[in-house]
């Protein structure tokens, strides 16, 4: 099953005169003191050359930045998307390409992580060997669908389908009690939607969700005639279906309210709360059937998917178990499958030409299910210590601006306070890679067996975690790998994670000015931090554990600022029509405004008192900034920014560099007028920290 993420890590995320004339003050221009080591981008890490100063900054502060880049940028035919996170996720796959490549040329002893990684590696890459075997190596599941007979063995076979990770009506996995995040306990949410969203089936007023579900059916049809589903309505029963369980389906906005996923239900008392469902079967087939206690996530949504499980014939459940197996499977299957997949997913839901080449999904395959085994070899060849260093340095400026603001913060009451700089002062920050790495002695990889050493990776990471119920909880665990150009906030472990990916330019660049890297991955620390502190993550404490420890009038107070952040946000319109879901972002959004607050503070601090110098016409503020809006370089097509903006609780990476509009130092560095687009009167803008 999918696991179910409580929050988003940071993701794509993502004027005429020159900047000195536009400023209050002429600025004398002050050669950059000579670096011992080049910055990757321009003078000082910042890329000028790509900059449109045809834009005044408080009209599109992101295209002044960033719009010489945007006019010469051509997305890859293989990309949806692409932008600085993109880039950095090519170099990232490229050298993670040469370690696992050498590993798949080497001799390695058996069940060592070098002969798995490269085994799985080997076995991905051999395309004809794939071909020569066409559906066989997934004809025993297939068959066993065909054969259910009954609703214990359709609920049965659901359960199973967990363990591979294939997206069933039903998720059912283990997960750290909100209330007590010392155990694990086990959740039941919703899934098995084959589009990205329940809009996409039930939005009629946008004519590009119609296109995409008559494009989506005939997708069905052409995976089950090729699977040897002979039936000619299947196609059609299987997509009413999925229309169904997305009428049942909680939306994003109601699925992010973390205290309103916390049900939990005996499980003696499930049947009788949730019918429809063979719970014994289910959760046995699952491998988590003896747990007294379950937590449902989406209690309606549940209730909802049971009804259909008990009334829809059996043969339409076979017909869609069948289309989500045929669709879960397909990048390992022969290369027909392959290519109507990527038709579908690739070109359909995100505009995308033309599929990666092979080797680069044959990375990204081993690096998910073999990501710390390659990562070890990873952080010795590309992750210096000095970056380390300097990272851990940025993290604890950075948490010293965020105890500031929060010392004094006028709205929040004075009890409060002193809870939420006790949390902050318990705060766990990784930075590069893990101190303990992940055991892969109990996954078997067989040259020679892609398919099946895909299904036995999902299965054994399934078991992972299974068999941490009624452990102690390690909390040296890491949920992303080393190479992953992402950054992640658990509000269960109080903790903000930062892969080495991400630890490069134009994010983090040691030989970069420190405006820059304050403005580029301080504001993401800065971003992380405030996640245990946005809508969501106040609602846990410094334990981890879920809880009401603001006053009501924290709350309303902070409501109220929040509003703000939703209408404001809800005014942008990323396509012609569609507009930012203000609710679903709102955390990201809030984490923004408050990353580039605390990180701007630490800045300031970081001078001493000193004035910062000119580098090139450009005072530190002004790098602080640029160096901020540099990073969320993103430029989309179409059909990836439909997607992202109906379902990600992320705004499109080139709206982000307007959250600078809300503060003061901006204006200062880069003077607004009423008028321009960004401008906004010091009574309108959002200071939440």
């Amino acid at each position: 099953m999918r696991k179910f993420a409580l929050f988003a890590a940071t993701a794509a995320l993502a004027l005429g005169a020159p900047v000195v004339a536009a400023t209050k003050k002429p600025v004398k221009r002050v050669a950059a003191t000579a670096a011992a080591n080049k910055p990757t981008y321009g003078s000082f890490g910042f890329d000028t050359a790509g900059m449109d100063r045809s834009v005044a900054p408080g009209q599109d502060f992101g295209r002044f930045a960033n719009g010489g880049y945007y006019k010469t940028l051509e997305i890859p035919a293989d990309r949806a998307n692409y932008g600085m996170f993109t880039k950095l996720r090519d170099l990232s796959q490229e050298r993670t390409r040469i370690i696992i490549e050498n590993a798949a040329k080497t001799k390695h002893a058996p069940g060592s992580d070098g002969q798995k990684v490269g085994d799985f590696y080997a076995s991905f890459i051999d395309e004809a060997a794939i071909e020569a075997k066409g559906l066989t190596p997934l004809a025993p599941r297939l068959a066993e669908i065909a054969a259910i007979g009954d609703r214990t063995a359709l609920a049965r076979m659901m359960g199973d389908m967990n363990r591979d990770g294939t997206d069933v009506p039903i998720g059912v996995g283990p997960l750290q009690d909100l209330k007590n995040p010392e155990i694990y306990t086990v959740i039941v949410g919703q899934g098995g939607l084959g589009l990205p969203d329940r809009d996409y089936y039930l939005d009629d007023k946008n004519p590009k969700f119609a296109d995409i579900r008559t494009k989506y059916q005939a997708y069905i049809a052409d995976l089950l005639r090729m699977g040897g589903v002979t039936d000619p309505a299947a196609a059609k029963a299987v997509y009413d279906l999925e229309v169904q369980i997305a009428k049942a389906h909680w939306t994003k906005v109601e699925s992010r309210q973390l205290d309103k996923i916390y049900n939990p239900v005996s499980r003696t008392a499930l049947p009788n709360k949730y019918k429809g469902v063979d719970w014994t079967a289910l959760l046995t087939a699952a491998g988590v059937n003896g747990q007294p206690e379950l937590t449902v996530a989406n209690p309606s949504a549940i209730e909802g998917i049971g009804k259909l499980v008990e009334t829809v014939p059996l043969d339409t459940w076979k017909a869609y178990l069948t289309f989500h197996t045929l669709d879960r499977w397909a990048p390992l299957l022969p290369k027909a499958f392959v290519d109507r997949k990527f038709a579908f997913s690739g070109t359909v839901l995100s505009g995308t030409p033309q599929n990666q080449p092979r080797w680069k999904r044959a990375v990204d395959a081993t690096s998910a299910s073999l990501g710390e085994a390659a990562g070890k070899l990873y952080v010795a060849t590309y992750f210096k210590p000095a970056a380390k260093a300097k990272a851990d340095e940025l993290v604890k400026n950075i948490v010293s601006a965020m105890d500031a603001r929060l010392s004094k913060l006028e709205w929040m009451d004075p009890k409060t306070r002193v809870e939420a700089r006790a949390k902050l002062a318990v705060f766990t920050a990784k930075i590069g890679y893990p101190d303990k790495w992940r055991d892969y002695s109990k996954f078997d990889v067989v040259r020679g067996d892609a398919l099946g050493n895909a299904m036995r990776s999902a299965r054994f990471e399934y078991q992972r975690e299974v068999d941490k119920i009624g452990k102690p909880i390690d909390r040296s665990e890491w949920g992303m790998t080393p190479m992953t150009v992402n950054a992640y906030a658990n509000p269960l472990w109080n903790e903000i994670v930062f892969p080495a990916a991400i630890l490069q330019p134009p994010f983090f660049d040691p030989n970069a000015d420190d405006a820059v890297n304050y403005g580029g991955i301080g504001a993401v620390i800065g971003h992380e931090i405030t996640h245990h502190f946005d809508d969501q993550g106040r609602k846990f404490d410094k334990r981890g554990t879920l809880s009401e420890w603001w006053t009501k009038e924290d709350v309303k107070r902070f409501t109220a600022l929040t509003d703000k952040v939703v209408k404001q946000y809800a005014a942008y319109e990323p396509l012609p029509g569609l507009h930012v879901n203000g609710e679903l972002t709102l955390g990201e959004n809030m984490a923004d405004l408050a990353g580039i607050t605390i990180a701007y503070d630490a800045y300031r601090k970081s001078l001493n008192g000193k004035p910062a110098r000119v580098i090139d016409g450009y005072t530190g503020d002004q790098r602080f900034f640029l160096g901020f809006a540099q990073v969320w370089r993103q430029k989309y097509r179409d059909a990836a920014l439909l997607q992202q903006t109906t379902t990600d609780p992320h705004t499109a990476g080139f709206l982000r560099p307007n959250v600078v509009r809300n503060i003061d130092a901006w204006y200062a560095a880069f003077p607004s007028k009423r008028g321009e687009a960004l401008y906004l009167s010091p009574a309108e803008r959002i200071r939440v920290w």
